[in-house]
């Protein structure tokens, strides 16, 4: 196991890739393998948890994947449904303050119903910070936030970034540090766009249901081994 002595990553946030595709690989229906997934997040949270992590977004359903066959979306929106029936008790044992960010108006109206009333119960929790990312595209919100700012009757020429960043759903979070992307592919596919600029990337082979708590730690001991800049020079550069 990774010796994570190091600094842990505030927030991090998570392209969950690979359900379908690891059902498909067994046998067995789309639907098993986003079932496996949801009992992977949990493990995940939890581990999160105890490694101290303060955010964890988890991107859950892409404006994309409204494309997807009718009955997948459908069975989706079901286990959205259980997870948030079943898994309040959970959350507020253990002070997770639950947050939804995209286009919540697009889910059906009981899914919404059941996101406010899990984000309004949890509210004043202070444990982990649980994201999830619902219907949403990073450049939709960044659309939808110029709107916002249009809307302010802010003057566009002195417009900065941190008050943009309060126009955007992610408002109040701390930058993302870490995303991790599995599944093999290689992209952030419209996660985060604009919160993503500084977050150190980590892609994994692993499909999602198979990502487990050994799999997290690669990943945070991976993080930790990268110098973070931000446009600077390297710490140990003679700048002389």
């Amino acid at each position: 196991m990774p010796d994570l002595r190091g600094r842990i990553p505030a927030h991090v946030g998570v392209i969950m890739d690979g359900n379908g595709r690891w059902a498909e690989l067994r046998g067995l229906p789309r639907v098993e393998g986003h079932r496996r997934g949801a009992e992977r997040a949990r493990e995940i949270i939890d581990l999160s948890i105890e490694l101290g992590v303060e955010c964890l977004t988890l991107f859950a359903f892409s404006t994309e994947n409204w494309q997807r066959p009718r009955e997948e979306v459908s069975m989706l929106m079901k286990l959205l449904e259980l997870y948030l029936k079943n898994e309040f008790e959970n959350l507020a044992k253990k002070d997770i303050r639950f947050r939804a960010i995209g286009e919540i108006w697009r889910l059906p109206e009981n899914i919404q119903a059941l996101v406010r009333e899990t984000e309004n119960r949890t509210a004043k929790n202070k444990g982990l910070l649980l994201v999830s990312a619902l219907s949403y595209s990073g450049r939709n919100e960044i659309i939808r936030a110029v709107r916002k700012v249009m809307n302010s009757g802010s003057a566009p020429g002195e417009l900065k970034e941190e008050d943009f960043n309060s126009y955007l759903d992610t408002a109040g979070f701390p930058q993302p540090d870490l995303i991790i992307r599995t599944s093999g592919e290689r992209r952030l596919s419209n996660f985060m766009l604009w919160q993503a600029a500084y977050a150190e990337l980590y892609f994994t082979d692993t499909l999602w249901p198979d990502f487990d708590r050994e799999e997290l730690l690669l990943a945070i001991s991976d993080f930790q081994g990268r110098e973070r800049r931000f446009g600077k020079i390297s710490s140990g550069t003679n700048a002389s």
